[in-house]
């Protein structure tokens, strides 16, 4: 896992503020490629030992409610590279057609979906995107093209990491859904909560190591009271 030439990204990526952070991870290429190693060897791990727990769930999704025992959808990866991310399905089929957020509530989501997003299970086909390389363990939470089409200059550089299962992002807005809640949930992801990850993001670019990748995939099994050094100094998209 290492950087493409700044000449090679995407011509709205090669801007003063996306050089910056591609001049800092020029000299963290060991950390990114420990990290490609650590993520190649954990993933395979854990795809073996966890195949019974997702033959499982899938299962439970599929006698849950009409569809698929998996949701595919294209993301923005590494670079600005489309891919197409696995989740177990939570939603209704064709519930993609409507908002890009979910609120509390949400009628789209299944009884099973509800579970599943609760303790995170849903996420265990993404060990997929891991092992093929699409994704990382650690990184910023892979967007809707859409949205990232909305990124501003420095926002951008954040895809120059690889994108990941969790992120200091990920667990100051692990309860996203509740700062959604209002008449224009499109509005206050984009242009509150969105900018807000982005500072997150980048602050994890600074601090990119394999200790860091680390500490984050700790706290993120820990409780959601458990405060994260990561959100200090970022305020509440209120």
């Amino acid at each position: 896992m290492s950087l493409t030439k700044f000449s090679d990204l995407p011509q709205r990526m090669q801007n003063p503020s996306v050089e910056f952070y591609y001049n800092l991870l020029l000299k963290k290429q060991g950390a990114l490629r420990a990290k490609r190693l650590f993520d190649l060897a954990l993933s395979a791990l854990l795809l073996a030992l966890l195949s019974p727990v997702m033959a499982v769930v899938a299962l439970a999704v599929i006698l849950d409610s009409e569809g698929g025992a998996v949701f595919r959808q294209e993301r923005v990866a590494q670079f600005g590279r489309p891919f197409v991310i696995y989740k177990f399905r939570t939603m209704r089929p064709g519930a993609e057609r409507g908002s890009g957020v979910t609120l509390p509530g949400d009628g789209r989501v299944t009884r099973i979906g509800g579970f599943l997003r609760k303790t995170r299970l849903d996420e265990l086909p993404q060990l997929i995107n891991v092992l093929l390389g699409d994704m990382s363990f650690v990184g910023p939470r892979p967007e809707l093209l859409r949205y990232v089409r909305q990124y501003d200059d420095a926002a951008l550089a954040t895809l120059l990491v690889p994108q990941g299962i969790t992120s200091p992002a990920s667990l100051r807005f692990r309860n996203e859904d509740r700062f959604l809640a209002g008449s224009s949930p499109e509005r206050i992801y984009t242009e509150l909560i969105l900018p807000r990850k982005a500072a997150l993001n980048l602050r994890y670019i600074e601090m990119l190591s394999p200790l860091e990748d680390l500490c984050i995939m700790a706290e993120t099994l820990l409780p959601p009271r458990w405060k994260t050094k990561y959100i200090d100094g970022i305020r509440d998209p209120r």
